[in-house]
């Protein structure tokens, strides 16, 4: 660790969460929409279908539709699992529209309690940047957050056409921030994406495991201050 002079940190999941849980916003959004989702069903529709949804395709260019096509694939197949009709009064369309837009809203996501005190005590030392499987809202997000002027450099999936674990996205954070491998550490909570990735691209991993390992614990692994 002695020679880290840039640390990446995944967004959703090390950095922000969703307080009230992903399928509290999808019963939500489709409340306002006439129909009632059962939360515990709809839960259970989303791990589905995010075990079961390919990977987009690698492109190493900025993907078109900024992955919206395959988030209107993603809902579809939640609405199946759930029972929902492809043909009927509701109007998958414009749920989908307004359930994209709902995770950009205000309060949606929060920081993990630890998260900014930890950011500010390593911005001083360390080039800070964000390697994330995210489209476009992410940099909305972070805006509604205030984290944006902490990190040098934000790198998304959809904008480089590669998503974790593709060594391609590591590659290209590490050029943005003019970085060799053994210079930069990953930190995130996805074993696939975050640690065999970050790793097979040669960089430093920070298994987060919270509530045992958080990003406290990241301050102990580093060195200390000069």
């Amino acid at each position: 660790m002695a020679n880290i002079r840039v640390i990446f940190f995944d967004a959703a999941g090390t950095l922000i969460g969703l307080p009230r849980g992903v399928a509290h916003h999808y019963c939500e959004v489709a409340l306002r929409h006439g129909l009632e989702l059962d939360p515990l069903a709809a839960t259970e529709a989303f791990r589905m279908t995010w075990r079961e949804m390919p990977t987009p395709e690698p492109t190493r260019l900025p993907r078109e539709d900024d992955d919206r096509g395959w988030w209107a694939e993603f809902v579809d197949r939640v609405l199946d699992k759930s029972a929902v009709p492809r043909r009927g009064a509701f109007d998958r369309r414009a749920y989908f529209a307004e359930l994209y837009d709902e995770f950009t809203r205000p309060g949606v996501w929060e920081l993990f309690p630890e998260v900014r005190t930890v950011l500010a005590r390593l911005s001083g030392r360390y080039e800070l940047g964000i390697i994330s499987n995210f489209d476009r809202r992410l940099r909305v997000i972070l805006d509604e957050l205030a984290l944006t002027p902490l990190f040098r450099h934000v790198v998304i999936s959809s904008e480089v056409g590669a998503d974790k674990p593709d060594a391609w996205i590591f590659q290209e954070a590490l050029r943005l921030a003019g970085a060799e491998p053994h210079e930069a550490l990953h930190v995130g909570d996805e074993p696939a994406a975050d640690w065999e990735g970050a790793e097979r691209a040669g960089l430093h991993v920070f298994r987060l495991k919270r509530p045992d390992l958080t990003l406290e614990h990241l301050l102990n692994v580093l060195p200390p201050p000069a």
